[in-house]
């Protein structure tokens, strides 16, 4: 009975140790691969065949090539592996005049940057000018070296939520007038004022008047705006008009100054 027991016993313990020896042999595999795997990276990162060679970027050219290169500080001294694509998206965003950046690496030795450039639509004033972009959003103050060949966007509120709800109302606006040529066209636009009623007045260089309208009516309004203004043409009292106000359904309510 004694020699039974010891046997069981003896038996248990080899199972352990064969299962614990398993167990040992699995893990040093695994460690063995982990270490290979990081040793094989870690060549990877450091391989000169893997060296960042060449930048193909699109969207932008010349001197804001440039800058989004030294802002990154992307050299031949980097690996393609090595780069953290995140942050360099973030760092280039960060550019005034970038507003969106997608990365991809071309292994084995390019970075394709595509850059979306902020294109001015017009300018806003408040304490100073500022660039605001198609979609309503400013993006970059404006520098006595910028082209500032834009309508200007006056009225802002100094509520950031509504303001930018105005400048949405005020790009619209800008939309139906790039549809027109000749005096009525986006080019021909100097002011666009936001008014404390919600309306929009906008200001024209050749025409020494105020013409105030719904911010969504404008497209609709524009076919009797021209029969108004040249109508005001032929009778030579073109000159004379100080406002015209075309938030009348049966037409526009014109305004004159004294002769």
């Amino acid at each position: 009975m004694k020699k039974r027991v010891v046997f069981s016993v003896f038996r248990l313990i080899q199972r352990i140790g064969s299962g614990i020896m398993r167990i040992f042999l699995f893990l040093s595999v695994i460690i063995a691969l982990s270490l290979s795997f990081l040793s094989l990276y870690h060549c990877l990162l450091t391989s000169p065949y893997m060296k960042l060679e060449q930048v193909d970027m699109k969207g932008v050219d010349g001197k804001i090539r440039d800058e989004l290169m030294d802002m990154c500080g992307l050299n031949s001294d980097q690996g393609l592996l090595n780069l953290n694509l995140d942050k360099l998206k973030i760092r280039m965003e960060e550019h005034p005049w970038i507003r969106s950046i997608k990365l991809e690496r071309r292994f084995p030795h390019t970075l394709i940057v595509e850059a979306e450039k902020q294109v001015p639509a017009a300018l806003a004033l408040t304490d100073r000018f500022y660039y605001v972009n198609q979609w309503g959003e400013i993006f970059k103050t404006v520098s006595k070296s910028d082209n500032i060949d834009f309508p200007v966007i006056t009225g802002l509120s100094q509520d950031s939520s509504k303001a930018q709800d105005q400048l949405s109302k005020a790009i619209h606006v800008t939309r139906v007038l790039a549809s027109e040529d000749d005096l009525w066209s986006l080019e021909k636009l100097s002011e666009l004022h936001l008014r404390k009623d919600g309306g929009i007045s906008l200001y024209f260089n050749h025409l020494r008047a105020e013409i105030t309208f719904t911010w969504n009516e404008l497209a609709v309004k524009m076919d009797g705006l021209k029969k108004v203004a040249e109508h005001l043409n032929q009778s030579g009292k073109i000159h004379l008009v100080t406002h015209i106000n075309l938030n009348y359904a049966d037409g526009a309510v014109v305004s004159f100054r004294n002769s």
